[in-house]
């Protein structure tokens, strides 16, 4: 009778969560796990706390970074732009390891005017 009522009184307050997979590189994954173990912490415990965290500074924050002066907003420009070329030269790899058979293939059109739309856009805002 007391393990009925704790078990509905306990499904009353379960929330509903969605598994979300985060994809990270294998030696990162593994020093996350270490580091949890280490200091004898569940790894959801962890990431639950580090969104705590980080949903607290971006509340606390309550405005966009400041673009006041020319000399910021260029640096937000180039670092925006070393993104995008990260993303083609990526894309480009992508493209490149696509059997020879499959050239021509819709999956390896889209990669090439992915590539090509990239390269457009780096070189707009090159160009400004």
């Amino acid at each position: 009778m007391i393990a009925e009522n704790t078990a509905a009184k306990l499904n009353q307050h379960i929330e509903v969560y969605k598994q979300v997979k985060i994809s990270v590189a294998p030696a990162i994954a593994d020093a996350f796990k270490k580091a949890c173990a280490a200091s004898k912490t569940s790894m959801a415990a962890e990431l639950s706390r580090f969104m705590a965290e980080y949903s607290n500074t971006v509340v606390e924050r309550k405005s966009s970074p400041a673009y006041t002066t020319r000399r910021k907003r260029r640096a937000a420009i180039q670092a925006m732009t070393k993104q995008l070329e990260l993303i083609r030269d990526c894309e480009e790899e992508y493209r490149d390891r696509i059997p020879d058979n499959l050239h021509g293939s819709v999956v390896y059109d889209r990669a090439d005017e992915l590539v090509s739309l990239l390269d457009e856009v780096i070189d707009l805002i090159d160009t400004v």
